[in-house]
């Protein structure tokens, strides 16, 4: 794994050896069939491949294809600069963003490692697919 400053992103990348699992912890493929994670960009966002080896950026919650967006990964050469800050550490919002969570707010925020953000990954999109897949009133 290799994380840093790339410019203005804080990106953690999977080794090549580390993308399957990676991909299995998150269930990636439950949420973007075809996909593999190979990272996260700036905590909030996953860095997603699909089969034809494009790269694309989509927020960890929702993880949904609505939201994919093309993204260019650094060069494997590219060194990445090291924050000790951060090392090993992803920020979470503990209500996330998109069911009206702060950003802003300190005490919205913790730090989490990969196992941890990989079960809270899983259970908020559960939960944002279950309130989005809901019948409406008419059974629309």
């Amino acid at each position: 794994m290799r994380e840093g400053w790339s410019s203005d992103d804080y990106l953690i990348l999977f080794d090549k050896e580390e993308i399957a699992a990676a991909t299995d912890r998150y269930q990636i493929t439950q949420f973007l069939p075809g996909f593999e994670v190979i990272g996260l960009r700036g905590w909030d966002d996953f860095l997603v491949r699909n089969s034809a080896g494009q790269v694309f950026c989509v927020p960890t919650v929702p993880l949904t294809p609505k939201y994919l967006e093309r993204f260019t990964p650094p060069s494997r050469d590219e060194v990445l600069e090291t924050d000790v800050r951060f090392k090993g550490k992803i920020k979470w919002y503990i209500h996330p963003v998109v069911f009206g969570g702060s950003p802003q707010a300190h005490e919205n925020m913790i730090w989490v490692d990969h196992v941890q953000h990989a079960e809270l990954v899983r259970q908020w999109n559960e939960r944002y697919r279950d309130l989005t897949s809901a019948p409406t009133r008419n059974g629309e």
